[in-house]
């Protein structure tokens, strides 16, 4: 569906505050997703990083096809190699960052990296940051680092340092979608791109794991792999581009906000991960710093 397609139509702000509710839970599933598959347990086996990239994104790849298919287009008309490439660096850095990292802390993270690598790019087009945009971005920051300090209950350095590029690629992904008129059609022609990467890294996860033995398959893992591609990712971003036809700017950028916070709470809540005082400052400095940036603008000039 694109925005043009809704254009006049009456919909009910309950309808659209239930969708937008349920969207920012399945963004905030593919964090916790991935870490119950990747993470080891007392009686749960984990799945191979790659093995768990290859079946999310053939699987988003199936459930986008499906949609473009009863739409009546042709997925692969749409989209482009950069933007997929882009999109299988940000899942493949996704995986593997999870392995170690908790589901908050992760979440937390790419949040920053996103909006590093946005202003990266509104820089190199000579898009200054204004004031508000400035002081949020260094909150942010000031939020990451303080997270990233040495300490106990600080987050392994090279898996957060592996998750931060997982957010940088993302970012390219966003700037390579910026000029599609149609989303969803563009989504789904770089997911089905994805597919010959992910059938390689699918055969290397078959055939070799760290210890260079065919890598196991728990069904647990294999499910939630599954999940987070046909659900939390496809299905996801395809009720989000609906969602986004009825919400203005400053009203996007706030509930995406959420999305970490929901995570933080889905970790301790389902796998028992800590919210420890590091977390949760960091959490109000990072999401307090990204509403500066992205939401406040809007609402000044606004006035």
């Amino acid at each position: 569906m694109t925005c043009g397609q809704t254009k006049g139509k009456a919909v009910s702000p309950w309808l659209v505050a239930a969708l937008t509710t349920l969207v920012m839970t399945l963004f905030a599933a593919n964090s916790l997703l991935c870490r119950f598959a990747l993470a080891p347990g007392p009686s749960s086996q984990p799945l191979d990083p790659s093995v768990y990239t290859a079946l999310r994104a053939i699987s988003a790849a199936a459930m986008l096809w499906l949609i473009q298919a009863r739409r009546g287009g042709n997925a692969l008309r749409a989209g482009s190699w950069a933007a997929a490439l882009a999109l299988f660096g940000y899942m493949a850095c996704f995986s593997w960052a999870y392995v170690r990292l908790s589901a908050g802390a992760g979440a937390l993270v790419i949040a920053v990296a996103v909006q590093a690598g946005m202003l990266v790019a509104g820089l190199r087009l000579g898009q200054r940051p204004g004031k508000a945009q400035g002081l949020g971005i260094g909150l942010a920051m000031t939020g990451l680092v303080y997270l990233l300090l040495p300490g106990l209950d600080a987050p392994p350095a090279g898996a957060a340092t592996v998750i931060f590029c997982s957010g940088l690629c993302w970012a390219v992904y966003t700037i390579c979608g910026r000029q599609s008129g149609d989303a969803t059609a563009a989504t789904a022609g770089n997911f089905i791109r994805c597919v010959p990467l992910a059938l390689v890294l699918l055969l290397w996860g078959i055939f070799f794991d760290k210890a260079g033995v065919p890598a196991a398959w728990p069904w647990a893992g294999t499910v939630c792999s599954l999940a987070a591609g046909a659900l939390a990712s496809a299905l996801g971003y395809v009720l989000w581009y609906a969602v986004l036809c009825w919400l203005n700017v400053p009203s996007a950028a706030v509930v995406q906000l959420s999305v970490p916070l929901i995570t933080s709470v889905g970790g301790a809540w389902l796998m028992g991960e800590a919210l420890s005082l590091r977390l949760l400052v960091s959490t109000l400095a990072i999401l307090g710093g990204i509403f500066c940036a992205t939401a406040l603008p809007p609402l000044l000039r606004s006035r």
